[in-house]
Order: C-alpha cells, then structure tokens, then sequence
C-alpha cells in the first residue's frame, strides 16, 4: 500500500527546493518572462547543487529515477516499498515550480530528455549520457499530439545512423547540450520503427533555426531545430534496435511513463503558487474559509476556493501514485495520463479563478498572477493533451486498442 507521509529524506529535498525557489527563481520570475530569449545565469549556480541532490537520489528530472518494464514486481525494501527518485523528482520539481515553471524547464542539466534517457536507456548508456543536458525533440510540423506521425528518419550507415527531419517546440532546445530526438528506421513498418537518439548539439548538420515567442513559459527557449544529415553512432540509439511490430513502439512511448508525471507536477506548483495568492486575496476581503461548514453557508468565492483546492489535493494525489509506482518497478502508464490529466486541467481552472476574483490587479503585471496563468496553459497540452491522455486512460480501463477506440 502507498504510505501518502513523506519520509524525512524526501521532506528535506523538498523543503530545500522550496527555499531555492522562493530565495532564487521567484525573484527573478518576471524579468525572464518579459526577456524571453535572455539565458538565466542565475540558474548557473544551481549546477553543482542540483549534481549534489541526484548523488544523495534527491532527483529533480528523473534522471536518476528506477526504470519499469511490464511484469516487473514491486521492489521491497526493509519498509516494504521504495521512495526514489521518480517520487523526489516530483516533489522537487513541483516547488520549484512553485517559483517560476519556466525557470524550473531551464535548469542545466534537468532537461525532458533527461527523463526520456532514465527512461530507457542502456545501464551503458545511462553512465555514458548521465551528465549531459538533454532536450527533447518529438513534434514535428506534420503533427502534434500523434506520436506515431514521425517522420524524421534514422538510416543505419556502416557504424552510424544518418538523421535527417525538422523538429519544433523543442522546450530548451537552444540551451540544451543534447537533443533526444524520435525518428523512425523504416516508414513502411509503421510505430514499430520509432525510436529515440541521443544527439549532441555539436553534431554536423544540426541547426537550430528558430527561437518560438510564446503565450508563456518564456523564461524557457523553444526552438525549431533542423537535421540535415546528422551522423550520431549506433550506440546513442536508446534501448534495443530491434523493430518488434507485436510491441509496437511501447519502448519509446516509455518515455512519457516517466515525463508525464513530471509535467503533472510542474502544473501542481504552478496551480499551488496561485492557490496561496487567492487564499491571501480572500482574506485580505474577510472572506473566512471554514471547512467545517457547509458549503452552501459560505460565499461564492469561497466555495470556489473549496472546490479547486479538494481539486489539487486529487491531482496531486495521483501524481505521487504515479511517481510510487515507478520507484516500486510498478507499469504505470494509465496513473501517469491521469495524473498529467488531472493537474494540467486543474491548473488552468485554479489560475484562471486566481485572475477572475482577483479583478484588474489580477490582469496586471503588478502580480504574478496573469503570469501564472499563461504558464499553466502549455502544461495542459505538451507531453499529451487532455484527448491523448484520456485516449491512454480509456486503454488501459477498457483494454483495447486506439483503433478500436475510434
């Protein structure tokens, strides 16, 4: 059974991240959204702390998580469970996103494609590629939330595979040292054929092309970034090369058991910050919140406040199964949709509330709160958006397959 008490390890990576969220990144929020292109230095001097917190297995991307495959059985520990770093990585992730989510998808070396490595790559692979900043490259101008679409092709050349496609939305791209990049090895095998390459930025023939101007996050680069003949060796393909059409391309989509949970915990803390601000707003009116009477006794706003608030506590209860699961060697693509499900919906409802009953102060820029709420939007949409995830949900409940869906 889940233990839902934080064991003192984890209490303390949290509160650590905290700290550094509200003495580091919260001040600086607002100066990188309106330079958006600016890189922070500040989160330089992160490095070295956050190198010391995945040592200690107080992961912040993942990249130090436990990987799963379908059948394993729970590992068991003198405790009987396990807390490791899938479960810190969401923890720490989400306070830091308490103080600013884009800065937090700017820290060095905590990079999407740094869970999609912890994901599957190779024991060899992860000693090889543990230090690297990773980005990750899916999206392509032909599609958007259909994986399956790749059309950036890998072709096996002698001790190599030559990449050549376009790639956009790649969150860090630009700042990035590596990019994970999906291709696929032969059209004509369908999903199968997917898989995912490790490419330094340094490689022939890459090129970042374009920088995105965004709705939000823009303390985080997004970029556009061009193959054209990029040479990578074969060992930088991650996992196996074979093409298994029965398992069709559930190795790389094993990337996302990992990643979605982190994106669920990004919009936990963004959703968390504007909670605080609309408590404070409703006190600050007099407006009491008692949960120990009725709803319908209470006011409007306060009976919204009640509502999202029991809203977040869900989202951020299955987000913490999600991550549990993985540490326990548990599969859990259903709990990762619904958790990314959940707190993306969520975030967007509570910061829009925050901006609504905080009246023209809450469209200004005097607060964070418009801020937040142009922050929130993205988290409801990459890594899946809410029709994919309910897609994966319906699955894995119904046990069938996404064509027998339709």
């Amino acid at each position: 059974m889940i233990n839902l008490e934080l064991p003192n390890k984890l209490r303390l990576s949290r509160r650590l991240a905290h700290e550094a969220a509200e003495n580091v990144l919260r001040p600086i929020s607002r100066k990188y959204d309106l330079a958006e292109h600016e890189y922070p230095k500040e989160l330089d001097t992160f490095t070295s702390a956050i190198e010391g917190m995945s040592e200690g297995g107080m992961a912040m991307a993942g990249a130090t998580g436990d990987r799963k495959k379908s059948g394993d059985k729970p590992k068991k520990t003198s405790s009987g469970v396990k807390n490791g770093g899938n479960m810190a990585a969401v923890l720490n992730v989400m306070e830091m996103s308490w103080g600013d989510v884009a800065l937090a998808l700017s820290l060095p070396y905590q990079g999407l494609g740094n869970s999609a490595i912890a994901a599957v790559a190779t024991e060899e692979q992860l000693e090889r590629f543990g230090k690297v900043w990773a980005s990750m490259a899916i999206t392509e101008p032909s599609f958007g939330s259909d994986s399956a679409a790749v059309a950036t092709t890998a072709v096996e050349d002698g001790d190599d595979y030559i990449i050549n496609g376009t790639k956009i939305f790649v969150t860090s791209g630009d700042r990035s040292d590596h990019v994970v990049v999906w291709a696929t090895l032969d059209k004509s095998k369908g999903r199968a054929a997917i898989k995912s390459f490790v490419v330094p930025k340094s490689a022939e023939g890459l090129k970042v092309v374009r920088l995105e101007e965004k709705l939000g996050i823009r303390g985080s680069d997004t970029a556009q970034i061009n193959f054209d003949n990029v040479r990578v060796p074969k060992e930088n393909l991650l996992g196996s090369p074979d093409i298994d059409v029965k398992k069709s391309f559930a190795g790389a989509m094993a990337t996302f058991d990992n990643t979605r949970p982190i994106v669920a915990a990004m919009a936990l803390g963004v959703s968390k910050a504007a909670l605080e601000a609309l408590r404070e707003l409703l006190e600050k009116a007099g407006q009491k919140i008692d949960y120990t009477a009725p709803v319908m006794n209470q006011s409007a706003a306060v009976a919204d406040f009640i509502k999202l608030e029991s809203d977040w506590e869900s989202a951020y209860l299955l987000t913490l199964k999600a991550a549990w699961m993985a540490d326990n060697g548990m599969p859990n693509n259903k709990e990762a949709s619904m958790s990314k499900a959940k707190a993306g919906r969520t975030a967007t409802a509570i910061t829009l509330k925050a901006v609504e009953l905080s009246g023209a102060l809450g469209y200004s820029e005097r607060t964070l709160v418009e801020k937040w709420t142009r922050d929130s939007k993205i988290l409801d949409i990459f890594e899946g958006t809410q029709e994919i995830q309910r897609l994966v949900i319906a699955r894995r409940v119904l046990g069938l397959s996404s064509k027998e869906l339709k």
